[in-house]
């Protein structure tokens, strides 16, 4: 992955500036940051293109000397101004940029409110994700930005913009594992992927669990998800001491099915290739560790994953099976494509049993049925535990990454009672599928505080707003978790 450089300067300087972008709140006159001869121009291009400085509207000059290019940029009404816009902004600019030739851009910091940490995070999160492009895969090869430099001008807080560069650079991290196909990025690949960011980190310790010790340590339902595939699966765990010693952890959990064929109960052909983003539960919780690897916040985190295919093989797992969890309970499997939630079983009860986390939240593909209640527009969220839920809820609103709560009151509860099982992996048939698929993971996250989010409409599709890829995967929550972190750390 290229990265884009920051430098820091108080001012323009003698420097070579191929693009100077200086933002422009509707009406607001324009400022002293110029030489009085280039503000004449500026003045003049604003009267003859009739620009009031609205959110997302430009105006550029070319000009001689140390600057190149100017660009005016609409912020619109100050006060309607925040953090996401600013975001959005920033992320259609350098898509913009990127259709010239144009390497290095100077940014006037002051007049976009740099000076501000949310909006400077925000905005710095806006370029990086803007930026982003996935094309390894193509015979001609490009580099995933022109864009080489940017130079912010004026008096700031670079720590804000150096931690939007490496959220940004995070979440990007979480889109190429969902990007890459699944004849490459495989359980063992995801793992050794987990192991590189260990060793290149403080305070990180790795554990991988492979397939044929599954049954000796209890893994049923997820041992009866894997043994149909020819790729070994793998359990991973990371354990990251960012805190003291005695603190317990919050754990991170992620579905990793980096393929689905729906095993025995196969799934309809189209679409199916759309299958490798069913692992982008793990990608959310490695794009936070990579996150985490880097800025070193001062809290215990556990992060895992259970990594595999979902195939139909002779060995494959088959309707009707039962099979038993880490924690004792037994499942009756009516329907081998509802994997994710038996994987999670098992990696739930064990994370809840050897690390005792003090809250814990999982991210899954796991059902259509929440593209069917929320489109992919919002994740669904459950969970046994209102603080931990509201935390979450706070948090989407400051990082704009949208969830919507649905309910697990107990009657959902009866829907996934088996006759000859304790449950099964299966509700009401269509009825109420999200909350179903919530009711069974709650079975085994004891009284530990945990919520569910269902990533299934949201990683990956999604197109707007314009830091969201053009297609593929989004890297979806790993800006929220991030600030969850924060908040606790905080509170």
């Amino acid at each position: 992955m290229n990265r884009i450089k920051y430098e820091y300067s108080n001012s323009l300087g003698s420097t070579k500036n191929q693009l100077v972008l200086k933002g422009i709140y509707k009406n607001q006159k324009i400022d002293d940051f110029f030489s009085e001869k280039i503000n004449n121009s500026l003045t003049s291009a604003v009267n003859v293109d009739d620009f009031k400085g609205v959110y997302g509207k430009s105006v550029n000059i070319y000009v001689s000397g140390n600057i190149l290019k100017i660009g005016l940029i609409g912020l619109g009404e100050k006060k309607s101004i925040t953090s996401d816009k600013i975001r959005s902004l920033a992320a259609k600019l350098i898509k913009q940029i990127n259709n010239t030739n144009i390497s290095i851009i100077s940014i006037d910091i002051k007049s976009f409110n740099l000076d501000n940490n949310e909006y400077a995070q925000a905005f710095s999160e806006g370029l990086i994700l803007g930026a982003y492009s996935f094309n390894e895969y193509k015979s001609k090869k490009t580099t995933q930005s022109k864009i080489k430099k940017i130079r912010f001008i004026g008096s700031n807080n670079n720590n804000s913009l150096e931690k939007g560069r490496i959220i940004g650079y995070a979440v990007n991290y979480s889109r190429d594992l969902g990007n890459h196909p699944p004849n490459i990025m495989t359980p063992e690949l995801m793992a050794n992927m987990t192991v590189d960011i260990v060793e290149n980190s403080e305070n990180m310790k790795a554990t991988i669990i492979d397939i044929k010790d599954f049954e000796k340590m209890g893994f049923g339902s997820f041992y009866g998800v894997a043994k149909g595939s020819v790729l070994p699966a793998k359990m991973i765990l990371v354990d990251y001491k960012g805190g003291n010693q005695s603190e317990q952890p919050l754990a991170l959990v992620g579905k990793g099915l980096t393929f689905d064929s729906g095993g025995i109960s196969l799934k309809p052909p189209t679409k199916m290739d759309e299958m490798k983003f069913d692992m982008c539960g793990s990608g959310t919780v490695l794009g936070v560790m990579k996150a985490v690897s880097e800025l070193q916040p001062k809290m215990n985190i556990i992060f895992a994953i259970g990594a595999t295919e979902n195939m139909p093989g002779a060995n494959a797992q088959r309707p009707g099976d039962i099979v038993k969890a880490y924690n004792g309970k037994t499942i009756e499997v009516l329907n081998t494509d509802a994997e994710g939630r038996l994987v999670l079983a098992d990696v739930l009860s064990y994370v809840v049993d050897k690390y005792k986390p003090e809250a814990m939240i999982d991210f899954a593909t796991l059902t259509g049925a929440v593209l069917i209640a929320l489109g992919d527009r919002a994740s669904g969220i459950m969970g046994n535990n209102e603080e931990l839920i509201s935390l979450v809820k706070n948090c989407s609103d400051n990082t704009g990454e949208r969830v919507w709560e649905l309910p697990l009151w107990k009657e959902y509860s009866k829907d996934i009672k088996s006759n000859i099982a304790d449950i099964k992996n299966l509700g009401r048939g269509r009825l109420a599928g999200t909350i179903s698929a919530g009711v069974f993971l709650k079975e085994f996250v004891g009284d530990t505080p945990w919520v569910h989010m269902d990533i299934a409409g949201t990683a990956w599709g999604p197109k707007e707003p314009s830091y969201m890829p053009k297609n593929g995967a989004t890297g979806v929550a790993v800006r929220l978790i991030y600030n969850l972190i924060e908040e606790k750390i905080n509170k």
